[in-house]
């Protein structure tokens, strides 16, 4: 029988621990909040795979039980009303909606379900966090991680290694960064 080594090189630990803090895409936006409802102006510049630009109007109510966002994009001319994302289990959310493109002539739907959680045989989490750096500004990063935890095993007469260590794998990036501008209106006289 043959020993556990099969004259393969080991990973370096550059290919199995990997972070990347060059983010692909940079957000500004800037919010006008009047009496209830949120009027926004995103500005979004996507680095990779391509330079892009896109710029999107954004009305949506501040409401904590507020059904619905508009959105209009006038470089692709398109029109979308998305509902929030509607919980359908702890870690999963649907989202619907329906759009025009004025370009092409035409109106469909689309639906979108989401998790923090997912990949293909490897673990991965998305989240967003925010920071606020005084009121009325705020920084949001978007960041992934897709992990293998490290794995100890072994055997005892059966031609394995007694004592074998697969050290896992770790490819973290930040994806998005976000700098939010917020003017919030009173509503004294």
């Amino acid at each position: 029988m043959e020993s556990g080594s099969n004259n393969e090189e080991p990973a370096s630990w550059d290919e199995l621990y990997n972070v990347n803090l060059v983010p692909s895409e940079l957000f500004l936006k800037f919010r006008k909040e009047i009496e209830g409802i949120r009027l926004g102006l995103n500005l979004e510049f996507y680095n990779a795979p391509t330079n892009e630009f896109q710029a999107k109007l954004v009305l949506k109510p501040l409401a904590p039980e507020r059904m619905w966002k508009f959105i209009y994009e006038p470089i692709h001319h398109d029109v979308r009303l998305l509902s929030k994302k509607i919980p359908v289990t702890k870690f999963l959310n649907l989202q619907i909606g329906i759009g025009h493109s004025f370009l092409l002539h035409a109106t469909g739907w689309k639906w979108k379900l989401s998790t923090c959680f997912g990949g293909d045989g490897v673990s991965r989490i998305q989240n967003k966090t925010s920071i606020g750096l005084f009121p009325g500004m705020d920084l949001r990063f978007g960041w992934r991680a897709e992990y293998v935890l490290p794995e100890i095993h072994g055997a005892v007469g059966t031609g394995e290694p007694l004592f074998n260590l697969n050290s896992g794998r770790l490819h973290a990036s930040l994806d998005r960064v976000e700098a939010v501008f917020t003017h919030t209106t009173t509503g004294t006289c």
